[in-house]
């Protein structure tokens, strides 16, 4: 078992605040976005041991089978198959989707094929993987996640009140779902700046008036203000706009459309930097790839709310790339953890002690460790873990 020395990635996005009142530390006045724990190379977590300080990615490499597992290797070869983060939003983040691990593959492979550097701008895909993730509020924490049914895009249209929408809300109304989904949505993605420029204005006036949309109004305005001219504000307004109380999470698979607003959570995801962004932000955008990747079905919002498994409380995932949880030890009655995989348990409250047959660590609010698989753990303490690992039978 080992303490983590790791990195947080300042984003523009990210919070000057809630990092450091997180972990008890002066903020400087810069964003701390992410915190990221892992063996992802752009920003390895570092360990210390006997022999000196080491990168966690470089200990994998170095030893895979020791490190992961026989299971955990077999399935997903010699890499730490997981990258937890703490996020920490204050204003809303990209628009984007993930690809699948068959397009992610093909789309790896072929701009391989062109030469494209793996930091190109204009790369969309950097490795072959997938990147379903998973986010847990420890804050209030807002977010776009998935299509709204049809009629209820059509429905928020009207109500900004707007002639130019009204062809846009009759195909929402009068086609199949996902032909409706696709046509209106390909139709924002290329909106003219006038357009934009409209819907932001009334937007802005929705927000301020009483009716049925109005929470939804206050959070696409809040988008715009953040990407003054962007039009990615469109494509928003066809997401179901979600509130996570703390301890509440959400799931977001291939091909669904989604983006953070605002709040501090635990993150876990697949070992990927596969992102397609659909607008709010400067980056590169590939409309006809990322049109080829979005999933056009509308869905309701699927809260997560943790099911007890031992001594940990485990949020549920269709995916097994990785298996998040919740520990808060209770009194005098520690939770042990058998591991045939790799875990990083970072704290977010309290202290928590860990110990294994190598010795104990104490962990406070920000903290985190490291445990191969094999490694046996103990924790005990006031406070709460969250657990990041892969289900055994991986």
């Amino acid at each position: 078992m080992d303490q983590l020395v790791n990195t947080i990635r300042p984003y523009a996005w990210g919070s000057t605040t809630a990092l450091p009142e997180l972990t008890g530390t002066e903020p400087d006045g810069t964003p701390q976005a992410e915190l990221w724990m892992g063996a992802h190379p752009s920003a390895p977590s570092r360990v210390h041991r006997a022999s000196g300080t080491a990168r966690l990615d470089a200990l994998i490499e170095a030893g895979p089978a020791a490190e992961l597992g026989e299971a955990t290797l077999r399935r997903f070869g010699p890499r730490l198959p997981f990258l937890l983060k703490l996020l920490a939003a204050d204003s809303p983040l990209s628009l984007q989707v993930h690809p699948d691990l068959a397009q992610a593959a093909v789309g790896f492979k072929i701009e391989e094929a062109q030469g494209v550097p793996l930091d190109a701008p204009h790369r969309n895909y950097r490795d072959d993987n997938h990147k379903p993730e998973m986010i847990v509020a420890l804050s209030p924490f807002d977010g776009l996640c998935g299509f709204r049914p049809p009629a209820q895009c059509a429905g928020l249209l009207d109500a900004l009140g707007l002639p130019e929408l009204a062809p846009h809300a009759a195909a929402l109304r009068g086609e199949p779902e996902e032909s409706a989904l696709r046509a209106v949505f390909s139709a924002f993605l290329a909106a003219s700046q006038d357009l934009i420029d409209a819907v932001a204005a009334a937007v802005a006036r929705a927000a301020r008036t009483a009716g049925p949309h109005r929470s939804a109004f206050e959070a696409y305005e809040a988008v715009s203000q953040a990407h003054p001219g962007d039009g990615g504000l469109l494509a928003a307004l066809m997401l179901n706009h979600v509130r996570l109380a703390p301890g509440e999470g959400l799931f977001l698979g291939a091909g669904v459309p989604h983006a953070y607003l605002r709040g501090l959570g635990v993150e876990l995801m697949a070992a990927s930097d596969n992102v397609l962004r659909c607008g709010l932000t400067p980056k590169h955008v590939d409309p006809d790839e990322l049109l080829r990747v979005v999933r056009f079905t509308a869905a309701p919002v699927r809260v997560l709310l943790p099911a007890a498994r031992g001594g940990e409380e485990v949020y549920p995932a269709p995916v097994d790339d990785f298996r998040l949880s919740r520990i808060r030890p209770a009194a005098d009655v520690p939770t042990v953890l058998d591991a045939t995989a790799p875990q990083i348990l970072v704290c977010t409250r309290g202290h928590i002690r860990l110990t294994s047959p190598f010795g104990s660590l104490t962990l406070r609010p920000g903290g985190s460790a490291y445990a191969p698989a094999g490694e046996r753990l103990t924790v005990e303490g006031e406070g709460e873990v969250f657990r990041a690992t892969v289900d055994a039978g991986a």
